[in-house]
C-alpha cells in the first residue's frame, strides 16, 4: 500500500477513534453520575416546613421535597453526632463500625463508600464538621474544615473550583443547628411568641427562646442548601446530580438528641434525584445506613461487602416500593453510661433499656434555656407526665408505642397486657437483630463523664473508653426475615 494511503486509512481511524471518545464523554456527561450530600448536626424531622412545621422557613428543602422526594420514615442508626455519621460513611451499625460512641474514631482499614468512589475516578470532598476521626480522610480528594459560624459558606466556592473533567461526590457537613447559637444574616431571627413547644419540655420565655434560636440555625442550615442547589444550576450540572438532605440526629434539647425517640431518631430526608419528573412521598421506612448502598447503586460503583445497609434506588424508581420491615437503632456512650436498643416495625417502636437503673441523660438535657426551664420545673414539682422522662431513675426496662396514635412517643404501652403480642414480636425482633449483627452489652462500660445538676462529679481519673459494645467484625443484618404478622 502506497505510503499516503496508509497515512490517510491512519488519519480517518484516529478522527474516528477521537469520534467515540468525544461521544462517550458526553454520554458519561449526561448521565445523572453525580452526588452532593448535604448533613445538618442536630436537627428533628418535624422541624422543616416541608414536614408541616408552622413556623420554621425552609424554602429551599421544601422545595427540592416539591420536586423530588420527601422520605417520612427515614431513620438514623443512633442520635449521637460522631458515631451517627461513621455509621453513613460505613453503611453499617454503629456497633458494628468499631466507632460506637461519641468521639470515637473509625479504625484503619473501615469500608468509607467515598473512597469507592474516589477509586472509581470520582472528585471526592468533605467540607464542614467531620467527627469521623483521621482513618476516614483517605475518603477524601479534598477536606475543608468549612467556613463560617455554620461551616457552609465555602461550598459554593468548591463546586466553584472543583475539576470538571470528573464526575463529583460532595459531603457537605454544617454544623448547624448545634448549641451553641449563633445569629447572622443568613436566616430569618424568630419571634419567641412563634415556636411551636413540644409537650415533654416546659412553654416558658427561656424555652421559646432556645428554641427561636434553634429555628434560625435550621434556616441557615437551609439557606446554604439553597445557595448549592444555585450554583449546580448555574453549572447546568443540577440535572445529572443526585441530591440527599439529612441531618445527624435530632435537635439538641431534653428528650430529644441521643434518645430513640421519633425527636431523636426520625431524620429529615428528602432526595432530588434527576431521573425523576414527578414528586412523591415515600411512606416506606429506609435507614441511614442505607445511603451508602445506594449512593453507590446509583453511581454504578460495586458495593463492598462488608456494607450492612440495603440500597432504595427501588425506591427512588418507584416510592411505593419497599425495602424493609424494620429499623434498628442504638443509645450508646454520649457524655453518659448508656445501652439502648430500639426496632421500629409497622406502627410500632420498641426500646430495650439494658442500663436502666440510672436517669437518661444527656448534656442537653439540662444546657440552655429549654434545659434550665425544665431543670427548675422538676426542682420545685411542677412537672407534667411528658417533662419528668429525664428524671426517670429507674428508666423502664422496656418502651413501646402505638407512632400513628402517639406521635411523641408519650404512653408507654410494655405493660398492656392488651399488646402482649405485639411486645414478645418486638423482644423477639430485636433479639434476632442482636444475635446475628454481635451485638454486646459492655461488662466494663465507659463511665459517665460529667455530673448532671445537683449530682457528685465522677472520678476523672476513671473515665476512659473502656469496653465498647459489639463485634466490628459482624456484617449481617435482618433486611427481610419474612412476613410481619400484625396483632
Amino acid at each position: 500500500m502506497p505510503r499516503n494511503e496508509f497515512a490517510l486509512m491512519n488519519y480517518r481511524y484516529v478522527i474516528l477513534a477521537l469520534g467515540c471518545l468525544v461521544f462517550a464523554a458526553v454520554s458519561a456527561a449526561a448521565d445523572p453520575s453525580n452526588v452532593v450530600f448535604l448533613i445538618a448536626d442536630d436537627i428533628s424531622q418535624e422541624d422543616l416546613g416541608c414536614y408541616g412545621h408552622p413556623s420554621v422557613q425552609t424554602p429551599n428543602i421544601d422545595a427540592l421535597a416539591a420536586r423530588g422526594l420527601r422520605f417520612d420514615n427515614a431513620y438514623l442508626t443512633t442520635s449521637s453526632c460522631s458515631p451517627s455519621r461513621c455509621s453513613i460513611i460505613t453503611g453499617r451499625y454503629p456497633h458494628n463500625t468499631g466507632a460506637p460512641e461519641l468521639h470515637t474514631e473509625l479504625p484503619a482499614g473501615s469500608v468509607l463508600f467515598p473512597e469507592l468512589l474516589k477509586n472509581a475516578g470520582y472528585y471526592t470532598v468533605l467540607s464542614g464538621k467531620h467527627h469521623m476521626g483521621n482513618h476516614a480522610n483517605v475518603a477524601f480528594t479534598k477536606i475543608s474544615k468549612g467556613k463560617g459560624p455554620g461551616k457552609e459558606e465555602d461550598w459554593v466556592e468548591i463546586l466553584r473550583d472543583r475539576p470538571k473533567d470528573k464526575p463529583f461526590f460532595c459531603w457537605f457537613a454544617s454544623t448547624d443547628a448545634h448549641r451553641a447559637w449563633s445569629i447572622n444574616e443568613d436566616a430569618p431571627k424568630y419571634d419567641p411568641a412563634d415556636v411551636k413547644v413540644p409537650p415533654y419540655l416546659v412553654d416558658g420565655p427561656k424555652t421559646r427562646e432556645d428554641l427561636a434560636s434553634y429555628y434560625h440555625e435550621v434556616s441557615r442550615y437551609d439557606h446554604f442548601v439553597g445557595e448549592v442547589v444555585a450554583e449546580l444550576k448555574r453549572q447546568d450540572v443540577f440535572d445529572n446530580t443526585l441530591i440527599i438532605v439529612m441531618a445527624d440526629n435530632g435537635r439538641p434539647f431534653p428528650r430529644c438528641k441521643t434518645r430513640l425517640y421519633d425527636s431523636g431518631i426520625k431524620t429529615p430526608f428528602v432526595v432530588h434525584d434527576p431521573r425523576r419528573s414527578e414528586p412523591a412521598v415515600v411512606e416506606g421506612l429506609i435507614s441511614s445506613i442505607d445511603v451508602a448502598a445506594t449512593i453507590l447503586e446509583f453511581t454504578g460503583v460495586e458495593k463492598d461487602p462488608r456494607i450492612q445497609g440495603v440500597s432504595f434506588v427501588k425506591i427512588l424508581k418507584d416510592p411505593k416500593a419497599s425495602i424493609r420491615d424494620m429499623v434498628f437503632a442504638e443509645h450508646n456512650w454520649h457524655v453518659y453510661r448508656n445501652h439502648e436498643r430500639s426496632v421500629r416495625f409497622g406502627d410500632w417502636l420498641y426500646i430495650r433499656n439494658n442500663f436502666p437503673d440510672q436517669q437518661n441523660l444527656c448534656v442537653e438535657a439540662y444546657i440552655g434555656g429549654a434545659g434550665e426551664e425544665l431543670w427548675a420545673a422538676h426542682k420545685s414539682g411542677q412537672l407534667t407526665d411528658a417533662q419528668s422522662n429525664v428524671f426517670q431513675n429507674p428508666c423502664p426496662a422496656e418502651e413501646l408505642y402505638h407512632v400513628g396514635r402517639d406521635p411523641d412517643q408519650l404512653n408507654n404501652l410494655a405493660s398492656n397486657p392488651e399488646q402482649e403480642q405485639v411486645l414478645n414480636q418486638a423482644r423477639a425482633l430485636l433479639t434476632r437483630w442482636t444475635d446475628q449483627t454481635g451485638d454486646t452489652i459492655p461488662t466494663n462500660p465507659t463511665p459517665h463523664r460529667d455530673a448532671a445538676p445537683g449530682g457528685s462529679k465522677p472520678d476523672r481519673k476513671a473515665f476512659k473508653h473502656l469496653e465498647m459494645p459489639g463485634d466490628a467484625s459482624k456484617a449481617t443484618e435482618i433486611n427481610e426475615p419474612g412476613p410481619i404478622s400484625m396483632p
